[in-house]
């Protein structure tokens, strides 16, 4: 008989170009052959008369290295000489598309079981195979036939005299090339478990059971046991510990989702193991489509692992390419907003658990989403969580537990970037808010910068850095607040303060663009405001690195708006000093900017001052009286 499509260029396609990996070809048969027991097992149920009622449900693959064959058997429905002829001979023609068709109009629910409905699958055989051989008896009664073709042009149908057979045979004669891969058993059952691993039937390799986890995602959830859940998250996470949070749920409108996903409570790239890939892979009626998909969810969530199964994809003949962008992206969409909707409810259900085991190992991934994920952006904030000028140094506090504290009057969020929180206390930014009762959110990752820069907003309040020039702080100050300080602190008239500022950005116009007297600081001589970011500049430096680990310079630091403490003891005296000793008095004004610079994370390499701080010392000690012999 003649195929009744385009024939040998047809069949070169098919076996040639849809599919990128050769091992594909057993994910396309085992999924045929339960569709054969699939439709076995529906008509069984509705009863109708069947031979060999009583059968073992299964697939059976026997591998044969000296034959050079792989055999694969189903107990499935079978098929007549007609089907064979109609199945087979016409390429791109499906058997399971017709049945899913019937059904449907029958209003039958075994149309959602049937896993291939485009009749290109079987051809994937002749990728590995030289000849396929196909024995079938239908189990609706009626003779058996063999269907035999090496791929080419043509092939033939035999009817073969009484036989035990029940269902399908399938046997490749493989390729030379083919023959030692894929009569391999650790290599046959590897691809079993990677692609058919939660078929509906056992299928067995050698007699050997193959794929020994059920598909627990499309059962009933009060079926379900913790037992069962964690075993199945360490078989799909790769992992030894314990799922932080379970997300579980099918959905049929608007789309058809099963969907079983799991959160950590650990992750490895904070080992030092690399960027982790994404952790859920996407099935269509249990047959894996792709393995640690990145289409499934963005890029930050990929510490989330599990598995999403659609029965809507119209996926395309390989399976491996999903052809409705616009389908995976409403899936996509539905799939983030849930996972953020279970972090929201379990941060709401136990807030102390959410900070402490997942705000603190995943916060990372949440600040990455919010510079990257702009859809979902104002949701990803609210899970965001830091320390606090208010809260104790182990704790945390969320946005929107900071925008509780704050007066009714405070229309800011103000942050600060530090190392540590000690450092943040000690800082001069951190002055006017600490006197004034004010609360800060102390950030301690070079990343938080970015983040706040993105976020710029949240619940209709800007995200101000303390550092930023426009603070201000009648807006900040608390009811009780001496605005005015101790008057007697002040020494300089207001024509010796305007002369001294005048004098110290002349004196460093290299490196000032502008001085302003300041109303914030109290303890500190002198801050620098609205500066470029330490932490950008930070990343920068890491970035410019060479190969050889030496340090190419950055660019030079733009002009600093300098904020000068006129009360201060060290600015009172350096007034005094610039008439009578202008060379030191340069020397500490120089000295007063770097400890600015310092103060703001903006130095590059602190021991450029090293010699000026050495002859202000000796400045110092040869001014002090020497004691008398």
């Amino acid at each position: 008989h003649g195929f009744k499509a385009e024939t040998s260029k047809l069949l070169d396609i098919v076996t040639n170009s849809i599919y990128t990996d050769k091992i594909i070809f057993l994910r396309e048969l085992v999924s045929n052959a339960a569709d054969a027991l699939e439709k076995f097992r529906h008509l069984q149920a509705a009863g109708d008369q069947l031979d060999g009622g009583d059968r073992d449900l299964a697939i059976r693959i026997t591998l044969n290295p000296e034959a050079g064959t792989l055999t694969m058997e189903d107990t499935g429905i079978g098929m007549t000489k007609e089907e064979l002829m109609d199945n087979l001979g016409t390429i791109a023609r499906s058997g399971s598309k017709a049945f899913v068709e019937s059904q449907r109009e029958s209003g039958a629910e075994a149309a959602k079981n049937v896993i291939g409905q485009f009749g290109v699958g079987f051809y994937s055989a002749f990728m590995v195979a030289n000849e396929v051989e196909v024995f079938s008896k239908p189990a609706t009664g009626g003779r058996a036939h063999v269907w035999r073709s090496n791929g080419m042009d043509d092939f033939t149908i035999q009817e073969l005299p009484d036989t035990e057979l029940n269902g399908t045979r399938l046997v490749l004669h493989l390729k030379d090339a083919d023959k030692e891969d894929y009569t391999n058993f650790d290599i046959v059952t590897s691809a079993v478990k990677r692609y058919s691993n939660y078929v509906g039937f056992p299928v067995y390799v050698n007699d050997k059971k193959a794929n020994e986890v059920s598909a627990i995602w499309a059962r009933d959830k009060s079926k379900i046991t913790e037992e069962e859940y964690d075993e199945f998250y360490r078989f799909c996470a790769h992992a030894f510990d314990k799922p932080l949070y379970r997300l579980h749920f099918q959905t049929d409108v608007p789309i058809d989702l099963k969907a079983l996903l799991f959160i950590p409570s650990q992750h490895s790239e904070k080992m030092g193991m690399g960027r982790m890939r994404p952790g859920v892979s996407l099935y269509s009626r249990k047959v894996l489509l792709d393995a640690n998909s990145e289409k499934l969810l963005p890029e930050w969530m990929r510490f989330v692992k599990g598995v999403v199964d659609s029965e809507d994809l119209p996926i395309s003949l390989s399976r491996e390419t999903m052809q409705d962008s616009r389908l995976m992206q409403s899936i996509r969409r539905a799939l983030t907003r849930r996972v953020i909707k279970l972090l929201a409810d379990e941060a709401k259900r136990d807030g102390e658990a959410y900070n402490d085991k997942f705000a603190r190992e995943f916060g990372y991934f949440l600040k990455q989403g919010v510079c990257s994920d702009y859809e979902s952006q104002a949701d990803i904030a609210k899970l965001l969580r830091f320390n606090s000028s208010q809260v104790a140094t182990d704790k945390l506090t969320s946005l929107d537990e900071y925008i509780s504290r704050c007066a009714p009057s405070q229309k800011k969020i103000y942050y600060l970037s530090a190392p540590s929180r000690e450092l943040a206390e000690r800082s001069p930014y951190y002055e006017v808010f600490k006197r004034n009762n004010i609360e800060v959110l102390f950030l301690y990752n070079t990343v938080d910068d970015f983040v706040m820069g993105n976020l710029a907003k949240y619940q209709g309040r800007d995200l101000v850095a303390a550092e930023s020039g426009d603070i201000d702080v009648e807006d900040t100050k608390s009811a009780d607040n001496d605005k005015d300080g101790d008057k007697d602190a002040e020494k300089l008239s207001a024509e010796d303060r305007q002369a001294l500022i005048d004098w110290f950005g002349t004196e460093l116009k290299d490196v000032v663009r502008k001085v302003n007297p300041s109303t914030r600081l109290r303890d500190s001589p002198a801050i620098v405001v609205d500066h470029e970011s330490a932490a950008l500049r930070r990343m920068m430096r890491m970035v410019q690195q060479g190969e050889d680990g030496a340090n190419i310079p950055l660019e030079d630091l733009p002009k600093q708006t300098v904020e000068l403490n006129v009360e201060h003891p060290i600015i009172v005296s350096l007034n005094d000093l610039r008439s009578s000793n202008p060379a030191l008095a340069s020397a500490v004004a120089r000295q007063v900017f770097d400890n600015a610079i310092i103060a703001a994370g903006l130095v590059d390499d602190p021991r450029a001052m090293l010699p000026r701080l050495t002859k202000l010392l000796e400045s110092l000690l040869e001014a002090k009286p020497t004691k008398a012999n």
